[in-house]
Order: C-alpha cells, then structure tokens, then sequence
C-alpha cells in the first residue's frame, strides 16, 4: 500500500536550533510508518509574535507515510516532547515545534488539528522552504505555493545551507 505524501514544518529558536530542527528531520523518519522523506534547506527567520524572541531556523520535511492523520499529529508532539517542548505562549519561543502543514490533498477540520495549516499561507518561513521541495504543490483553498510565495515579502529571512 502506497502512502500519503505529507509536509511538515519544523521551526526552533531555543537551544541550539539548527540541532534541534536537523535531529527532528532525522527523528521523525524514523516511525516504521514513513518511507521516504526529503527535507528543505534550513532558513533562519525573523520570528512572529511577541517580541524579544530570538531569530528561528525554518524548514520543511516532505514524507510518505501511512498514519493517519492524527497519528502522524501525535507522532509529531512526541517529537516535540523529546526536545523539551514547553506550551506556555501562543508564537512564543520554543525549543522545536513540528505542524503538520498539508496531508495529501485533504482538507482536514478536526478538533486537533486543521489542513492545510492555518496560517501557512501567509508564511514565507513556511513557503519559501515548501517551495524548494515543490513549489507547483496547491494549498487547498489557496492556490499554488509558488503563486502565494510571489505575493509576499521574503525580508528577514535568508539560506543557511
């Protein structure tokens, strides 16, 4: 039985970020549920929310799995939990936060979980990394990544590899 291609945004800006994002990547492949996986370059970006947050490293996981979705939710926060993630303020720092952006090509209202990722479309540190993985992917809803990326301003964050 063949899967469903899944994105999942992956962002830090406490500890050592680049660590705690590259780990997560390796982490999350590791469920026997997925079976292929590719990730976008890592992008620090300047943070949303309250200020006097440190910058945040950004990326993009594309995996192939056969969890249901709220499977793959749970799967996520444990990954979160591992490296110490704390809920304590809405865009507030953190130490790893994992979203399960898009599932597929469904459109998901749960109680736990909304796809596509509420916000995401208005994201460049969500986009811009999407975008190097597949940047003709549509946001159901929204339109085209590539399209929606043109529509907003990339400034405050940059490239790291």
């Amino acid at each position: 039985m063949s899967g469903v291609i899944a994105y999942l945004g992956l962002g830090s800006n406490l500890g050592d970020p680049i660590e705690h994002v590259t780990e997560a990547a390796a982490e999350l492949v590791t469920h026997p549920e997925v079976t292929h996986s590719r990730c976008s370059p890592l992008y620090q970006s300047a943070p949303v929310g309250p200020e006097g947050q440190q910058d945040y490293i950004n990326a993009v996981l594309e995996i192939e799995t056969t969890l249901e979705s709220i499977a793959l939710l749970d799967w996520c926060q444990e990954i979160e939990n591992r490296h110490g993630r704390e809920r304590h303020e809405r865009w507030g720092s953190r130490t790893l936060d994992v979203d399960l952006l898009l599932y597929g090509d469904q459109v998901i209202q749960h109680e736990r979980l909304i796809v596509p990722h509420a916000e995401m479309h208005w994201r460049a540190f969500v986009l811009r990394p999407l975008a190097d993985l597949n940047a003709d992917i549509v946001l159901p809803g929204f339109g085209l990544v590539s399209e929606l990326l043109s529509e907003i301003s990339e400034a405050g964050q940059h490239r790291l590899n």
